[in-house]
């Protein structure tokens, strides 16, 4: 038979690599709750009543103490505008044109490691520096561009 400390350590696991498929950065508290229940049942050897407690307890208390800190940390930095419209981060970077662009057709670009698409009002061979000027398209995956 599994000791307690093996099996709330195993939750833990399944817990995280649920976190993999479902990312909301909230199963991974739950994960540290195991771990400190499965720490605590190895070195006490506590009962069922008081492994459960401490993981409701452990599991609540960092998430909500983490979370936000949690999500400030890994989340993508954007800047507003005065007049409340986001901005990307991209915006005024140098990028470099990896399919020609004509006006009234979109090209491609490559811009902080990623292939963006990209729109000009003049025609922009591939290998071309260009500069962004702004964000194009409301799903933020084309960018209007410009000579250097």
């Amino acid at each position: 038979m599994l000791s307690p400390a093996l099996i709330w350590f195993l939750v833990g696991v399944a817990f995280l690599v649920s976190e993999l498929f479902i990312p909301g950065f909230i199963l991974i508290f739950f994960a540290a709750g195991c771990w400190l229940t499965a720490v605590f049942a190895w070195l006490f050897g506590a009962g069922l009543t008081a492994q459960i407690t401490l993981f409701v307890i452990s599991s609540l208390v960092l998430l909500f103490a983490l979370r936000k800190i949690g999500l400030k940390t890994f989340q993508g930095e954007t800047r507003e505008n005065t007049d409340g419209q986001m901005n990307d981060v991209k915006i005024g970077k140098n990028a470099v044109v990896t399919k020609a662009i004509a006006p009234h057709a979109p090209g491609e670009i490559k811009l902080m490691g990623s292939f963006w698409r990209a729109v000009a009002d003049a025609e922009i061979e591939a290998g071309t520096s260009v500069i962004v000027e702004s964000q194009e398209s409301e799903d933020g995956l084309t960018f209007r561009v410009k000579l250097i």
